[in-house]
């Protein structure tokens, strides 16, 4: 297998790595982009996207592809493989196919995968009903009625954003109290257009995708055991997301739930030279196609000044 040298090495090829790529070549920086195990990142599962600035509505598949044929015009190579094993001190990453890259530069993109409820016909479902984020998909369920399952701050905070598009807001939680913040706690208890179900979980989804999609979930007491029927028209999963940062415990500083830290608070820098960090992989509160760019050009600038 090869061992091959690039100065700008980046993991991810979601909004983040893409706009790295673009910064990155358009300086005249040799960059290759590993495209992951899914290439384009999470984006690609959002059906249409309306919030980014410029474009107008777009599927995520189409706006990763045009970041990619954009990054790639500059100069940029894109390559299909996933890392499986990183070494830092060495400035080394190995993948699936075998080969070795080392690099001067990396940047780390690899994203945060959403947490679902592990159902039966949970995939085939997703953007037919399921989804993991109302500022992305929200505005498709005006004046209608949806369920948010969670009870921490993002899945108080989905029901509130969603409470002034929806016509109806369920939050439906395993306790019969919420983790989130007290202020966050006042603002959905207190509005009309939601309704906690307490002590409860999902334990079977109603529809298909070719049948109008999600039509009702089944929810069980986690108390009595009981089962009951609620019909809605789309479900938010909000119970978390876990980072794609296996292969760099014990070599980055991470977090207690595994996000990549910066050495301070805004910059793409880690706590290891020449290791930098973009998008979801290190961003808990957006986590919006445009803060990932956003952080994908702030990471190759900062690769930019540094070799220079």
């Amino acid at each position: 297998m090869a061992e091959i040298s690039v100065q700008l090495l980046i993991l991810g090829s979601g909004p983040a790595g893409c706009t790295a790529a673009i910064y990155g070549a358009r300086a005249g920086i040799q960059t290759v982009v590993l495209a992951g195990p899914v290439p384009g990142g999470q984006l690609t599962q959002t059906d249409i996207i309306e919030n980014f600035p410029g474009v107008g509505a777009i599927s995520g598949f189409e706006l990763t592809s045009q970041m990619r044929e954009q990054a790639e015009s500059m100069g940029a190579e894109f390559v299909e493989d996933i890392a499986i094993s990183a070494d830092l001190k060495k400035h080394e990453i190995v993948l699936d196919g075998g080969d070795t890259y080392k690099y001067n530069s990396l940047i780390i993109a690899t994203g945060a995968t959403a947490k679902y409820l592990g159902l039966e016909n949970e995939d085939e479902l997703k953007g037919y009903g399921i989804s993991t984020c109302a500022t992305c998909d929200g505005f498709f369920y005006r004046n209608k009625t949806v369920a948010v399952v969670g009870g921490g701050n993002s899945a108080v905070e989905e029901a509130l954003y969603l409470s002034k598009i929806a016509k109806k807001v369920y939050l439906i939680h395993r306790k019969n109290t919420l983790r989130a913040e007290s202020a966050l706690q006042k603002r959905l208890l207190s509005n009309e257009k939601i309704s906690p179900i307490w002590s409860s979980k999902v334990v079977k989804y109603i529809g298909s995708p070719t049948k109008g999609g999600l039509t009702s979930v089944i929810l069980e007491n986690i108390i009595d055991n009981s089962q009951s029927s609620l019909d809605i028209d789309g479900i938010f999963i909000a119970i978390g997301h876990n980072p794609n940062t296996e292969i760099f415990k014990d070599q980055l500083d991470l977090d207690e739930k595994g996000f990549i830290k910066p050495i301070e608070k805004g910059s793409p820098k880690t706590n290891v030279k020449d290791v930098y960090v973009a998008g979801d992989v290190q961003e808990i509160l957006c986590r919006q196609a445009i803060t990932a760019a956003a952080g994908g050009c702030r990471a190759a600038m900062a690769v930019i000044a540094d070799q220079n």
